[in-house]
């Protein structure tokens, strides 16, 4: 619980993290210190620092936390700088959005993977594939057998399967569930032995209670614990792991991490750290550390970084008592590391001039169609039909001017058409009465009508989202807010951004339309002929690769399909050649 304070002197001399706050309570600053009063009061000595400066202007009083180490003052630093995001901390934002694990706030919290941070829940991560999550979630549910469900409306297949606790049935009390998700949070800081500990003594009385269903439950989660704490006190005298880290700069920094076994370079991730105006390299670097290492799994054995950071050795500390092993923070050494070093910092500065390319051209986008935001999320939308039969919709994402394909969606279109203008009404508003994250601009392919449609249903949902039609007879470009459509120069890079969202989700319509009218062409003529169930079916269209090699076959070819008789074959063969 924390504790306000007016003035710096009471303030306790003990270590834990304190949080600045202004007058309508809002979060300006997140920090720790091993003496709070000390810590705070240096805000208020002379300083040139211009970042200290404005943020005395706007500072009311100060919450405290104390905590018992270090150690445990750093862990709950990084976990509130990653749930409030204060606008004096450095903070990581990852540009590709990667998954991240959420615990959520609710009366019974469940655990979601989920790829935006809001300031409800606690957040462990980043991971680098969504893969990588669903394992951890996997793994986590069969341990603690916390809900992933969405409602709690009786008990399903998780609990059959023993992956959950089922609070919704009653089978575990709050303060026992809350035990669990609890541990779920100890594990990702590593405080395997005390969850051990925990679970050991929870087995002992269940025995002693004559519980034995609930002991042989805590004896396999207690098994699978260890496992994990063996996997991790495994020491390796060759293919130790490195992640090599490097900085650039604009007006961010913009951070490449190399991830190395036996000298050879496995994958890369790069992110974007704000907030950095007044901060060294070494101070970014140190809080990217501790922000993006949350998780054992993520954890190298050395992490190499091009400049030598703040908190070394606490962060060492961390590290080795989260993944288990010893982890060494360290600048590079010997020729092979300063090549790997320089082929990273390569990498990083490539990747800051893209991105100040791709910043020019969404601010001058911006610029042009007047937008409130920054347009880092455009999303555009396009239907796909022939005279209203097999409509279907679709919707392309693009992140900081790039597509981002794994947030593509697909719609089967419900309304009776042709009527291009309810079709598009109907995907937009499936898509926003599901989805909380909202596009900074949506591009519709079409004109003042197809505008109006997506406004309309925007409207009706009470969402505001800039969105602009394209024609694609001479690119004119409509607006909400202007009769006359923009008409941008050919050779515009804003331009060209536009066309590619537009063509991207036409190309995307058009695909998913063609797989859908084929199937059902397929589906149509075969089941046209008696004696031609699905399996038949089915091997027929394997064995000739499509429809039109079907058509094309003579008796004996049809006959040698498994299943098919020469009676069936000739049936077949007449079926197409009399429908010509």
């Amino acid at each position: 619980m924390a504790v306000a304070v007016k003035k710096v002197e009471d303030l306790p001399d003990k270590t834990g993290v304190y949080i600045l706050k202004d007058r309508k309570g809002n979060i300006l600053y997140i920090g720790k210190s091993i003496s709070l009063r000390k810590r705070v009061r240096s805000y208020f000595q002379p300083t040139d620092n211009p970042k200290i400066k404005n943020m005395r202007k706007h500072l009311d009083h100060v919450e405290y936390i104390i905590t018992d180490t270090e150690r445990e003052a750093l862990i709950l630093e990084s976990n509130l700088i990653k749930k409030y995001k204060p606008p004096y901390n450095i903070h990581l934002k990852d540009d590709k959005r990667y998954p991240y694990l959420k615990i959520t706030s609710e009366e019974y919290p469940r655990i979601t993977i989920t790829r935006r941070i809001t300031s409800d829940g606690a957040y462990f991560g980043p991971f680098t594939s969504a893969f990588a999550a669903k394992k951890m979630i996997k793994f986590l549910k069969s341990l603690f057998k916390i809900r992933d469900c969405k409602r709690m409306d009786g008990p399903c297949l998780n609990n059959q399967m023993g992956l959950c606790y089922s609070p919704c049935t009653g089978n575990i009390s709050k303060d026992e569930y809350i035990r669990m998700v609890r541990r779920v949070e100890l594990f990702f800081q590593g405080q395997y032995k005390d969850i051990l500990k925990e679970l050991e003594e929870e087995m002992e009385d269940a025995a002693s209670k004559l519980e034995f269903e609930k002991a042989a439950t805590l004896r396999d989660q207690i098994i699978s614990l260890k496992e994990v704490m063996g996997k991790g006190q495994t020491t390796f005298t060759k293919g130790i792991d490195k992640d090599i880290i490097t900085i650039s700069f604009d007006d961010k920094a913009h951070i490449m991490i190399l991830h190395v076994k036996d000298g050879k370079i496995i994958g890369k991730n790069d992110f974007t750290m704000d907030s950095i105006k007044e901060e060294t390299p070494r101070g970014i670097l140190s809080a990217f550390i501790q922000q993006y290492y949350s998780t054992p799994h993520q954890i190298p054995e050395e992490i190499i970084t091009e400049y030598a950071i703040n908190k070394r050795r606490l962060l060492e500390e961390w590290l080795s008592n989260l993944k288990g092993v010893k982890v060494k923070i360290r600048t590079p050494i010997g020729g092979s590391e300063l090549k790997l070093l320089k082929a990273a910092v390569k990498s990083v500065q490539e990747l800051s001039e893209e991105k100040t390319e791709t910043h020019k051209i969404l601010a001058e986008l911006k610029r042009q169609l007047k937008l409130p935001e920054h347009p880092r999320r455009i999303e555009g939308y396009d239907i796909s039909n022939i005279s209203g039969e097999a409509p279907v919709g679709s919707m392309v994402t693009f992140i900081d001017g790039k597509p981002a394909k794994g947030l593509y969606r697909r719609y089967k279109i419900h309304t009776r058409g042709p009527d291009d203008y309810a079709m598009l009404r109907e995907i937009i508003k499936r898509r926003y009465s599901k989805d909380e994250t909202k596009a900074d601009l949506i591009i519709v392919d079409g004109g003042r009508g197809q505008l109006n449609s997506a406004l309309s249903v925007l409207e009706s949902l009470n969402i505001e989202i800039p969105v602009i039609g394209v024609a694609k007879e001479d690119e004119k470009i409509y607006t909400p807010y202007s009769m006359s459509p923009i008409r941008l120069p050919r050779d515009s890079k804003v331009l060209h951004l536009i066309q590619h969202v537009r063509d991207e989700a036409h190309r995307f319509a058009i695909e998913y339309h063609r797989k859908i009218r084929n199937k059902r062409f397929k589906a149509s003529q075969l089941d046209k002929i008696k004696g031609i169930g699905s399996k038949r079916k089915m091997r027929l269209l394997r064995h000739f690769k499509g429809i039109e090699a079907i058509k094309g076959a003579s008796i004996e070819e049809l006959s040698q399909v498994e299943g098919i008789n020469r009676k069936l074959a000739e049936k077949i063969h007449k079926h197409f050649h009399n429908t010509q």
